[in-house]
């Protein structure tokens, strides 16, 4: 009689699984590949964003309006065409706005989308409202002034414009009033940190160019990469002079949080923060925002017939 082999269950399965093997081997190999590829596409395409934005920086930073757009021809406005070089020997321009009886000199940085010939009717009227004297200038690269900007130079053209008005008013660097706009806010808390100021006015601006950067691209690592950083938060910390900064809750370019944080972060016992309501970045300044910068100004001018601004 014939014996059954007896076979292993595990022995068929085995010899199941080799049989089907090389049939489901190709279609795991191709999975891989599409995959292999799918990730390489993705990280190429991650590369290639970060270098676009790496490439971009300056024209994200600086984007400074066409200098032809600008009426540079101003005979209505009474002002002194300045030409002063920085401390690397670029040539920078600006106007002095000088009234006949000053109670103060101050320096005005503008933001990072304005130029000089943008600004003289406004500037006048401050002149007047105030009765003090304005200088502004162009950063390199900007309006009139010659070169490229970086954070480096656009902090000596500051330094340049500070001194310049100093030795044109004959005052010491340190009783110049600075006041800084938004990517001017930036340059003009380096100025009064280094170079000390009468008062500081901040308007609209950051605690950190790289901080902001990165709450708008949160998926770049913005914090290796950026090469203009401004450290506001930290170079504030050197200033223990007056200060006023107005931010509004609904800025919509630089964040009500960070107006706050700069703000917190200086050390002088003579500061206000004007929070304006329904105050947006690109807002025309408002009643209350005269009156304080007014205020500011009376407080540290010289003891001569008060302005009107707060009236």
């Amino acid at each position: 009689m014939p014996t059954e082999e007896i076979v292993n269950p595990s022995q068929l399965e085995s010899e199941s699984q080799h049989e089907t093997a090389p049939a489901r081997r190709p279609y795991w190999n191709l999975a891989r590949r599409c995959v292999r590829m799918s990730l390489a596409v993705v990280v190429g395409l991650y590369l290639a964003m970060l270098l676009m934005l790496t490439w971009l920086e300056t024209s994200l930073v600086y984007p400074a309006p066409s200098v032809a757009a600008a009426n540079w021809n101003r005979p209505d406005l009474q002002f002194e065409d300045v030409n002063f070089t920085s401390t690397d020997g670029t040539a920078l321009h600006g106007w002095y706005f000088e009234h006949p009886q000053p109670r103060a000199q101050l320096l005005f940085c503008h933001g990072n989308a304005q130029q000089v010939a943008d600004l003289g009717d406004w500037i006048s009227e401050l002149r007047d409202l105030y009765q003090i004297s304005i200088f502004v200038f162009d950063y390199r690269g900007y309006g009139r002034s010659e070169g490229e900007p970086t954070e480096t130079g656009v902090l000596q053209d500051g330094e340049a414009a500070q001194r310049w008005l100093a030795q044109r008013a004959e005052i010491a660097d340190d009783e110049v009033i600075v006041w800084g706009l938004s990517l001017g806010g930036g340059i003009a808390v380096h100025l009064a940190s280094e170079l000390g100021a009468k008062a500081l006015i901040l308007d609209r601006t950051f605690h950190s160019i790289v901080e902001l950067a990165q709450s708008i691209y949160p998926w770049a690592p913005i914090r290796w990469l950026m090469r203009n950083r401004y450290p506001s938060v930290d170079r504030i910390q050197n200033y223990r002079g007056p200060l006023l900064q107005i931010h509004g809750p609904v800025d919509e370019i630089v964040p009500f949080t960070s107006g706050k944080q700069l703000f917190d972060a200086c050390p002088s016992q003579n500061k206000q923060f004007l929070e304006l309501e329904n105050f947006g970045h690109l807002d025309s300044p408002t009643a209350e925002f005269y009156a304080a910068v007014g205020e500011l100004i009376d407080s540290v001018a010289d003891p001569q017939e008060p302005s009107s601004a707060a009236e």
